[in-house]
């Protein structure tokens, strides 16, 4: 059934319609309906949405609106907003082309007068049953009186220089005339221009005390309003905190009362990990929302070992002789080293120095978060700055060395005879990189181009790393560390962020290698979602979600890992952790359980069988076990550790000073000392100024790159290049349908039209060279960037067949020579 058309727009008209609006790569143009009125133009999904859900606005006044073809148009204020629209026909999208064009001449026009009334500063009329109105009135009769009083401080400064002046003249001619008739004059002159300066210099005085005692009058009555103002604030927002615990209670309660079908259950967690599946959302899916989820059934359960098995030292299990009871009760005594602290492996190395116990204690100053990030949804946080309020003393890239805290798990894996049971240890530092992150709500800072970070700890505990960021778009990180106990760890990290309104989801990219000389095993895995929570009202709250495979590509063994996400009917404990050991042939041999931010025990399976039929239909795996030993448990926090931004006792150590260091080295960053100084308005200043440095930075390389690479009659300028589409943000966050899901575009995204160029089509940017992935995603430069990391070099892994950069060696010996004339000069 076709629609009514609408009838050709007047100016003052409020114009309504549908409109295909550009929406991403996956879904293309969407059908919306539009509102035009009062100078602005909003979209809505549907027009039952109009009473409550806006999609976006745009204000006409300050629009650029340009016509494409027959049927397209694009709306833009400048790059903040773009809109790629499409009528139906030429007839309705001139239809609109007239609404907008005579809509944004009213909406200039009022924006003048308004402009040239507020510089004339007229009372507002007050409202009838308002006293905003009174109050603007009483404000502007106030400042009327203030410049009256000030035009005349003005007139009387004139006058005073004027009579001054005057009366300067006089008594320099005074000086010089004879005694005798012309005297009388002249004295004459003096005291009249004397008193003329003195009447004058009397009025400025007055109007100076006039002007000082109606400013400290009104000073007062401003100062208390302000006060008032604030004050409701403060308990506007102390209501919305008690109003969004209410609805938690509430929501809590009725879920506690109602059995719900399983079709309310988040269609999230259907997928592997908790991540919503490629292509299943947009920056206007509302559903995806870790918290609301259902609880997941148990894919097994364990039950203990019948008695037998712990008494008999023979394979009644059938298990294979690699884990039989013979090596068992030698690999629980090396398992039980995680726990027991005298133990003679803890007193192989001793501290070579002391290390820092305290850092400042972090301000006080407010910030209204919600200020900043409701303009970010939807989008990538890596590309809005944010000011270092939000953030923690530390880099990305000492975020990625604190992986490293319990790296005694690396050094007793190196130990074991078993591959199976060195999975164990493996799954155990897979779980322990998350337990610094259960109260470090603090964003770290995005590390520079070129910025490294060194955790030299091979005398103290035997090994050391390097960090360096190998790529700033996407921005990834390469991390590399070695062991004198025959472990090497390394991966490539980028975090890929979206703002969803009520949280922030944080998805990690690429893979994780850890290498045993020994026994050349290669293993590998990813990370899972980091979802922070409460970002407008209440207190922010982290969990982890989604599933881990932890991979031997040497022999095949497998540890499958689940991260529950937090759920108001699980009646198991938050942030729990459970997974399964099995072989190349998929049989199960240890049972890992425990949660991400406390400790992880471990049992060894005797049988397994499968029993009944789950919630869902699904059949689960009954395990029996032996009884279950501890692999890892957390350490404590340094006492004070809530005033200090929640760190570790060796996040405390990784921004100490230290002697030798590169000089691209973190801790030799100064926006993020001063930010650990307690000197945050400094921080941010110097911040900005990095920032700047580095963009023009960038601009030079790709300058040289488009000229290494354009014969001479093809020569780019520098303004084609800064005008590229590979410049946009836009291509930046754009990308293709088949390799990135719906959450890497957003609805402001343009379609993108490939443009001939020197460099060919538009790559997708989540493929781009360098990676920004945490591990391996083999991407092509959008940047024409001819930028090689200094410590690292790509290169492409046999046993994962995963491309990554990998540590080429240098950085060591540059240091013990002191010699770093190759570092790049970025702070």
């Amino acid at each position: 059934m076709s629609e009514p058309k609408p009838p050709t727009p007047t100016p003052g008209d409020t114009y309504k319609g549908w409109l295909f609006k550009w929406t991403n790569y996956i879904k293309g143009y969407q059908r919306r309906w539009f509102v035009l009125s009062n100078g602005l133009l909003s979209y809505y999904r549907t027009q039952a949405e109009m009473g409550h859900t806006c999609r976006g606005t745009i204000n006409l006044a300050t629009a650029n609106i340009a016509v494409e073809d027959s049927c397209n148009f694009v709306i833009s204020n400048g790059g903040a907003q773009t809109y790629h629209l499409k009528a139906n026909s030429e007839v309705e999208r001139q239809r609109w082309i007239t609404a907008l064009e005579l809509a944004k001449a009213k909406a200039v026009r009022m924006q003048a007068e308004s402009d040239d009334s507020g510089d004339d500063c007229p009372a507002v009329p007050p409202t009838s049953g308002q006293g905003g109105g009174c109050r603007n009135s009483e404000v502007q009769s106030t400042l009327r009186t203030l410049n009256s009083k000030v035009e005349d401080l003005t007139t009387c400064n004139d006058l005073i220089v004027k009579h001054g002046s005057a009366l300067q003249r006089s008594l320099s001619e005074l000086e010089g005339i004879r005694v005798g008739g012309e005297m009388g004059e002249k004295i004459r002159q003096v005291t009249e221009r004397a008193t003329l300066f003195r009447i004058t210099s009397n009025a400025m005085i007055n109007a100076c005390r006039d002007f000082l005692s109606l400013a400290q009058s009104h000073s007062k009555r401003w100062q208390k309003a302000l006060q008032v103002e604030r004050d409701q604030r403060i308990r506007l927002e102390e209501t919305l905190e008690q109003l969004a615990k209410q609805h938690n209670h509430l929501e809590r309660a009725f879920r506690g009362a109602t059995v719900l079908p399983p079709s309310f259950s988040n269609p999230a967690l259907g997928n592997k990990g908790g991540v919503p599946g490629k292509g299943d959302a947009s920056d206007e899916d509302d559903d995806n929302e870790f918290f609301d989820a259902m609880e997941d059934p148990a894919e097994f359960i364990t039950v203990p070992a019948d008695p037998k098995y712990h008494r008999s030292g023979s394979n009644v299990s059938g298990i294979s002789n690699e884990t039989g009871m013979d090596d068992q009760s030698v690999n629980f005594d090396e398992l039980s080293l995680a726990s027991n602290p005298e133990s003679p492996q803890s007193l192989e190395l001793e501290p070579v120095r002391q290390r820092r116990t305290r850092i400042p204690d972090k301000p006080n100053y407010y910030l209204n978060l919600w200020s900043i990030m409701k303009n970010c949804i939807g989008k990538e946080l890596s590309k809005i700055p944010m000011p270092v309020n939000f953030n923690e003393p530390l880099s990305m890239l000492q975020r990625l060395s604190e992986d490293l805290e319990y790296y005694e798990l690396l050094d007793k894996a190196a130990k074991c005879q078993s591959s199976l049971e060195q999975m164990c240890y493996v799954a155990a530092f897979t779980v322990s990189s998350y337990s610094t992150t259960v109260h470090r709500t603090g964003k770290p800072f995005n590390p520079l181009l070129g910025e490294t970070f060194e955790l030299d700890r091979l005398k103290e505990c035997g090994y050391r790393s390097l960090c360096e960021q190998v790529s700033h778009h996407p921005p990834a990180a390469a991390h590399h560390a070695i062991s004198e106990k025959g472990w090497t760890l390394r991966q490539e990290i980028t975090l890929a962020s979206k703002f969803r309104g009520k949280y922030l989801s944080i998805m990690p990219l690429g893979s994780i290698q850890c290498l045993f000389e020994k026994s050349n095993n290669h293993y590998s895995w990813k990370k899972v979602t980091t979802t922070v929570h409460n970002i407008i009202v209440g207190k922010l709250w982290i969990d982890q979600s989604g599933e881990i495979d932890v991979v031997n590509h040497k022999t095949g063994d497998r540890c499958h890992l689940k991260f529950a996400p937090y759920s108001y009917f699980s009646r198991d404990v938050p942030r729990k952790v459970t997974g399964v050991v099995t072989d190349k042939d998929g049989k199960a041999h240890y049972v890992l359980s425990g949660t991400w931010d406390e400790k992880m025990e471990f049992s060894r399976v005797m049988q397994s069988s499968k029993g009944e039929n789950g919630t869902e239909g699904k059949q689960r795996t009954v395990y029996q076990t032996l009884k279950a030993k501890e692999i890892w448990k957390k350490n404590p926090l340094p006492e004070g550790a809530e005033n200090m931004y929640y760190f570790s006792s060796l996040a405390l150590t990784l921004n100490e000073p230290e002697e030798g260091v590169a000089p691209t080295d973190s801790r030799k960053r100064p926006d993020q000392r001063l930010m650990e100084d307690g000197r945050w308005d400094e921080a941010n200043a110097e911040k900005q100024r990095l920032e700047e440095k580095q963009r023009t930075t960038r601009r030079e390389r790709e300058r040289e790159a488009v000229k290494a690479v354009s014969p001479p009659e093809e020569a780019v300028t520098e303004d084609s290049i800064n005008d590229s589409p590979l410049k946009t943000d836009a291509v930046e966050t754009g990308t293709e349908a088949n390799e990135v899901s719906d959450e890497t575009d957003t609805e402001d995204s343009p379609p993108h039209t490939p443009v001939a160029s020197p460099y060919g089509p538009s790559p997708n940017p989540y493929l781009m060279e360098g990676k920004e992935g945490p591990y391996g995603a083999q991407v092509k430069s959008a940047h024409q960037d001819n930028y090689q990391a200094l410590w690292f070099e790509k290169l492409d892994d046999s046993a994962s067949g995963e491309t990554l950069h990998v540590y080429k060696g240098g950085y060591w010996e540059a240091k013990e020579q002191g010699s770093w004339d190759m570092c790049a000069d970025i702070f």
